[in-house]
């Protein structure tokens, strides 16, 4: 597929815009930009529409497909996405997690990303601080939206998100869990050479152990025979000497 056009309308309808919390999905779609990287700028431009005209489901996604980019760039030693992004980063965070009610669902979601981003070094980290400051700003917009009585039962659109009816919510609970269960598994996972050394450890102390006790019951042994080869030794000696004595005796 080399038609520039072609390449951004398949990237935005069969990558971005069906993106779910599925690490596979994200992983195809940072292929996908890297492999037409040519076109890196046009396809940046792709994703922060696409961040633009969704709803706040997709927006999450996308925040996540973001992290696996520039995770992925760096890994290929790609530079202009991560650059670009992190050029961006203040609007994506305007869009992925605007100051209302349907924006407040995705501020922790976009403060975990950013932390993640920091963590990894792929952004620099005065960078993330002060975003994440500008965070916590929209995060009190965002509360003071929802303490404000919804005017209508219809979708807020002012800022650009769509609200979720009932399958939209039900879906963001779903992929919530997903989230939430990958996150608990990478919390307790270990990385192979940690875990040789981890178990090479405590293999070397439980053999120390065991022949630290295998000494303790060689030296009680040692004493038992000790003991016992003095009263064999004791008992012909002291014989011995009451024979002496009886000769002695018998004498006088």
């Amino acid at each position: 597929m080399s038609d520039p056009f072609a390449v951004r309308m398949n990237f935005k309808r069969a990558y971005l815009e069906k993106l779910t919390s599925s690490p596979g999905m994200q992983a195809r779609a940072a292929a996908y930009a890297l492999k037409y990287r040519e076109q890196d700028e046009d396809l940046h431009q792709c994703i922060l529409e696409t961040l633009d005209g969704c709803n706040i489901n997709l927006r999450a996604n996308i925040m996540f497909f973001i992290e696996h980019l520039c995770e992925s760039s760096r890994r290929e030693g790609y530079q202009e996405y991560i650059d670009m992004i992190e050029r961006d980063m203040p609007k994506i965070i305007n869009l992925a997690a605007p100051g209302t009610k349907a924006g407040a669902m995705n501020i922790k979601v976009v403060r975990k990303v950013l932390s993640s981003l920091q963590d990894k070094s792929l952004l620099p980290a005065p960078l993330i601080q002060s975003l994440l400051k500008s965070l916590a700003n929209r995060e009190t917009l965002a509360l003071a939206s929802i303490a404000t009585p919804a005017a209508s039962l219809h979708p807020e659109r002012a800022d650009g998100v769509h609200g979720l009816g009932e399958n939209d919510i039900e879906q963001r609970m779903e992929e919530d869990r997903d989230r939430h269960k990958r996150l608990r598994e990478d919390t307790w996972a270990v990385d192979p050479e940690e875990e040789f050394d981890l178990l090479w450890e405590q293999g070397k102390a439980g053999l120390t152990e065991k022949l630290l006790q295998d000494c303790r019951d060689d030296a009680r042994e040692l004493e038992k025979a000790i003991e016992l080869d003095k009263l064999l030794y004791a008992k012909p000696v002291e014989q011995e000497r009451e024979k002496m004595n009886d000769v002695e005796m018998g004498g006088t």
